[in-house]
């Protein structure tokens, strides 16, 4: 997905660290950004999907008017980690092509911001320039969940099928702190700022770049 026109970044973190309102927040700055996950809503709406889905997870994974369901999946998959790869492989080739689509419609040089939640548990870091991993403390992540009604133990069986936080804040070129009472806002200010003087060719900002880089 490596492109002239763009410094593609790849935004992760684990089940509930607040990405998806991190990635708005990247937008706002003025970056060009893509949610995966919105890609997949759309993706599971065509015919030739719902088939190969079927046939891999069954006749139960689908409402009665023929809908993927997706919490039904989710209940499935989380349970079986084959399955999950299986499904994933179904629909991931056809979310990067859609994003390598998007990508190409860029006029002039951009910065893009995209959402990928198992960017390291699929090994897809060489598809990315940059690599940013938004964390917050275990409390504050089960809180806000449990909050929008979602029980612990579903919770912590979807982080079970995901890397510990420890391996991917190793890897990444950025870490945004999404515990309680920080401030998001001046983080992606900062990591922003930093990756447009990279698309200039200014590598002369106040950080230094690479997997050493973390920004709190």
């Amino acid at each position: 997905m490596r492109s002239e026109k763009a410094i593609v970044v790849g935004l992760t973190g684990n089940y509930g660290s607040g990405k998806s309102h991190i990635l708005n927040l990247f937008k706002e700055m003025g970056a060009f950004t893509i949610n995966s996950d919105e890609i997949i809503r759309e993706l599971l709406k065509e015919e030739d999907i719902k088939k190969e889905i079927r046939e891999l997870l069954g006749d139960e994974v689908f409402t009665e008017n023929g809908e993927v369901d997706r919490k039904a999946i989710a209940d499935l998959i989380f349970k079986d980690a084959y399955l999950r790869i299986k499904l994933e492989d179904i629909i991931h080739p056809r979310v990067f092509k859609e994003i390598e689509r998007l990508i190409s419609t860029l006029e002039g040089k951009r910065v893009v911001i995209i959402e990928v939640p198992v960017l390291f548990e699929r090994g897809y870091q060489n598809r990315f320039d940059k690599i940013i991993t938004v964390y917050g403390d275990e409390t504050t992540i089960i809180n806000r969940l449990k909050d929008k009604g979602i029980r612990e133990e579903e919770i912590r069986k979807r982080w079970n099928s995901q890397f510990p936080y420890r391996k991917k804040l190793s890897s990444s070129d950025f870490i945004i702190d999404n515990s309680e009472g920080r401030d998001l806002f001046n983080q992606v200010k900062t990591i922003y700022h930093q990756l447009s003087k990279e698309l200039k060719g200014d590598n002369r900002g106040d950080q230094k770049t690479g997997g050493d880089n973390k920004t709190f």
